[in-house]
């Protein structure tokens, strides 16, 4: 017998479904509240609101679990890469050897982009953001591959667009970080893997040659594992809204590198850089701005600790944290900002107010660093986050596609003003 739940409404009863997934999360499905009752439910930012049902991403919060298909983030992280986290993430399984290559491979077939696009790149100024020539460039190709368009296009003209995507990417993100500095951008280099490819079109410069350091490749591609999907956020359940209407996949992730734009979504790691920034500017003692987080009517919060969603740790902070620190024994930096960064973990890690109410270094304080440690612009840190949510996005809007979810309509309860009579201008 199905389990159901009662709501009772003016002392009439009606009977809901209960919706179960395969880790026990319960739901109460109210798909047809409004036809069987005339009322809506009201859930200011969906956060009781399951919109989908979906099969990509496992996230729980009070366990500190993240899983890709039924892979754990840590186990992945340790043994993969992020171009078979993107398969996995997209097509549901890890890929073989022989799927593998092919996939790589296509994506190295795609990493140019159409000459066309320097165009627009150009008519961007230095000072424009690069969220925002990321998203134009990005939205650009529905432009150029006008066939995208088609609603019905074929498995494998939705294949094409996926590679396209993933391979264009990281020269999209390199090419809107070249804007911002004034430098001439850099075509892909074929013979280097994804994040070796990317790294070196962003810090390759004409007057001098650019090798590569494997440590600061392997962190950035653990990265992008790390920040490959989380469930429905924000830019997610946009990407998927968006898609709902039958847009492209191109325009449909350029809202989602839209949302992601917005400071309470990306911008976490850029707010962590800012706050040192701060306190180096203040001085740099690291105890008065402790004490300052924890006084109540201070109004100052340390950015980077604690999580919303991860109620007693960031599973991927733990894996990232290893990274950072190998990054900066490697690259040596002398950087007063890291060193407060460094004293701000240690104080969180051991000091029994942060301990006891669980505010950890998360994800973004420890990406952050890494950043700032490779020379990347504040600016750039939510452009990295996007190519690193690009598989995710991608496997949400197939998925969505292929489920064939109805365009996405919220509702609302009106507030305004009821009917009232017209006034000609000259009576107002």
């Amino acid at each position: 017998m199905s389990k159901t739940a009662e709501l009772i409404i003016d002392g009439k009863s009606y009977v809901l479904p209960l919706v179960e997934g395969t880790e026990n999360e319960v739901g109460i499905d109210i798909s047809d509240l409004l036809e069987k009752t005339g009322t809506i439910t009201l859930d200011l930012g969906y956060k009781n609101t399951g919109a989908t049902k979906s099969a990509i991403t496992f996230l729980d919060g009070d366990k500190g679990i993240l899983r890709y298909r039924g892979y754990s983030i840590e186990e992945l992280a340790e043994k993969s890469n992020f171009l078979e986290v993107a398969h996995l993430l997209i097509f549901g399984e890890l890929p073989t050897q022989q799927q593998y290559n092919k996939f790589s491979h296509d994506i190295k077939t795609h990493t140019l982009v159409h000459e066309d696009i320097k165009k627009i790149l150009d008519g961007f100024p230095s000072t424009a953001h690069p969220m925002g020539v990321l998203a134009s460039l990005f939205c650009s190709q529905t432009a150029f591959y006008p066939e995208s368009l088609d609603p019905n296009r074929s498995a494998e003209g939705v294949y094409l667009s996926i590679v396209r995507s993933l391979a264009k990417m990281p020269t999209f993100a390199a090419w809107a970080y070249k804007n911002a500095v004034g430098h001439p951008v850099n075509y892909p280099d074929n013979k280097l893997d994804y994040c070796a490819r990317f790294l070196k079109m962003v810090f390759a410069l004409p007057a001098e040659d650019y090798e590569v350091d494997p440590v600061v490749a392997d962190a950035l591609d653990k990265l992008l594992i790390l920040h490959a999907d989380h469930e429905q956020n924000c830019s997610t359940s946009t990407v998927r809204i968006v898609g709902s209407s039958k847009a492209s996949i191109y325009s449909s992730i350029s809202a989602g590198i839209n949302a992601l734009w917005g400071p309470l979504h990306g911008g976490a790691n850029q707010e962590v850089i800012v706050m040192l920034e701060n306190i180096k500017k203040d001085g740099g003692d690291t105890e008065k701005w402790i004490n300052k987080a924890k006084d109540k009517n201070s109004g100052f919060r340390l950015m980077g600790f604690g999580h919303r969603v991860y109620k007693n740790f960031d599973p991927r902070a733990k894996i990232i944290k290893k990274a950072a620190d190998d990054v900066l024994k490697k690259l040596g930096v002398n950087d007063p900002v890291l060193e407060i960064a460094q004293k701000l973990e240690e104080a969180a890690l051991k000091d029994p107010y942060f301990v006891e109410r669980k505010l950890y270094p998360n994800v973004d304080f420890y990406s952050g660093i890494i950043y700032r440690a490779l020379g990347i612009p504040v600016d750039m840190f939510t452009v990295m986050f996007a190519m690193g949510r690009l598989p995710g996005w991608i496997a949400q809007w197939k998925e969505m596609r292929e489920n064939k979810e109805p365009i996405g309509r919220p509702r609302q309860i009106y507030t305004g003003a009821t009917l009232r009579p017209y006034t000609e201008i000259t009576k107002r």
